[in-house]
């Protein structure tokens, strides 16, 4: 079983997501009742739909994650699952993207533009760090 599948099946546990197929054509997506919160593209790449607002507030650290690869202006993020603890690290933003997401009058964020798929070149971590 991949690391996508791993996270995918943990997810389809949760209550409040439904999977169904992705609004960009590619992969299976989870929806809350009001928003497509993730797409799994490919065995290792994965599209978050976080709010602006958690976005800028968790800008730092999200920046600073080898597996978290942000796009200028979009509400999406992907993570790159190398590792169980990425896994881990994409449930935690799923939770904070539930909670954003619920929480945010409809009229104050439009929808997302679309996610980041074919907007991202993840490279190996290896190559990424010199190595």
């Amino acid at each position: 079983m991949t690391l996508a599948q791993h996270a995918l099946e943990r997810l389809q546990a949760w209550p409040d997501l439904t999977a169904g197929p992705a609004s960009c054509g590619t992969g299976r997506a989870l929806r809350s009742v009001r928003d497509e919160i993730v797409h799994f593209h490919s065995d290792r790449d994965v599209d978050l739909h976080l709010t602006r607002q958690a976005i800028q507030r968790f800008h730092y650290d999200l920046s600073g994650s080898s597996a978290i690869h942000l796009v200028p202006g979009s509400c999406w993020l992907t993570v790159h699952l190398d590792c169980e603890a990425d896994v881990d690290l994409l449930l935690t933003l799923v939770s904070i993207a539930l909670k954003n997401h619920q929480a945010r009058p409809s009229a104050v964020e439009p929808g997302p533009a679309g996610c980041n798929f074919h907007r991202v070149t993840v490279l190996p971590r290896d190559t990424v760090a010199g190595g």
